[in-house]
């Protein structure tokens, strides 16, 4: 087994995902770069930067709707990095719908990618963690959506929900095998995924672009739109030995929005 740390972190190709196995490899971890086969050659430019400062990493494949999926990336960690100790479930996708608009498909895809695929990663890297005797670290993707439901993203803050339920339960469950599960609740980021939900919002309330995202970043008290950086700082913490004795929590890193 190496010497160093190695760690998973799925959507890694892009945007938050990128932000976090960035600052995990500057913390001195090996990375598995996960994310969809369309998103190889930004998941491979993430592992050149990573390589760059001096850490291995590796791109792997996966679509985390699909069990399968998941547990193959948690096999190649250990397989190809020579270890695995943190899992970043991070992969997750928006939808900007009225609740009475949302239909099956669209319920069905957003569970599929934001909650079943938290369960599927807190599966494999726990049964891994307990295979060879590591003291783990499960950290997922939540939101302000897991704290506050907001209006026209009812499916995503309901899948959100989950996260923050599956944490506190899993944390629960594998205490007794020293794995921590936590979560970290982003607010508003400067993401594609924002991107769309301005778009999407401006159809349906009629602003003009750029304007329904002004208005919620003037809402944060610290006064600026969050980076990724900003989310990875607190997935690091997280990830290192400061946060041995933390889990089953839900960290909200907003700059100020909501206050729980």
């Amino acid at each position: 087994m190496s010497e160093s740390k190695v760690a998973l972190v799925t959507g890694a190709g892009q945007g938050i995902g990128r932000g976090i196995a960035l600052k995990l490899a500057s913390d001195g971890f090996d990375v598995v770069v996960a994310d969809l086969a369309v998103q190889e050659e930004k998941a491979e430019g993430v592992v050149n930067e990573i390589e760059a400062l001096g850490r291995r990493a590796i791109f792997v494949a996966a679509d985390v709707s699909r069990k399968a999926d998941v547990e193959a990336a948690v096999a190649a960690a250990v397989d190809q990095l020579g270890g695995f100790d943190v899992i970043v479930n991070n992969a997750g996708i928006a939808q900007v719908k009225p609740i009475l608009d949302v239909t099956e498909e669209d319920l069905n895809r957003i569970l599929q990618v934001n909650v079943n695929s938290v369960v599927f990663g807190i599966q494999a890297a726990s049964a891994s963690f307990i295979e060879r005797g590591v003291k783990g670290r499960i950290i997922s993707a939540a939101s302000i959506a897991s704290i506050q439901g907001f209006p026209i993203l009812g499916a995503y803050s309901a899948s959100k929900f989950a996260v923050r339920g599956l944490t506190q339960v899993a944390a629960q469950e594998l205490a007794p095998h020293g794995i921590t599960v936590n979560a970290y609740a982003p607010g508003i980021v400067g993401t594609g995924m924002w991107e769309l939900i301005d778009a999407e919002l401006s159809k349906i309330n009629g602003k003009p672009l750029g304007q329904n995202l002004k208005e919620n970043v003037d809402s944060i008290s610290l006064g600026r739109i969050e980076t990724p950086e900003d989310v990875a700082g607190v997935v690091s913490f997280f990830a290192s030995e400061n946060s041995g004795y933390v889990t089953g929590q839900v960290l909200l890193v907003d700059g100020g929005m909501l206050y729980n």
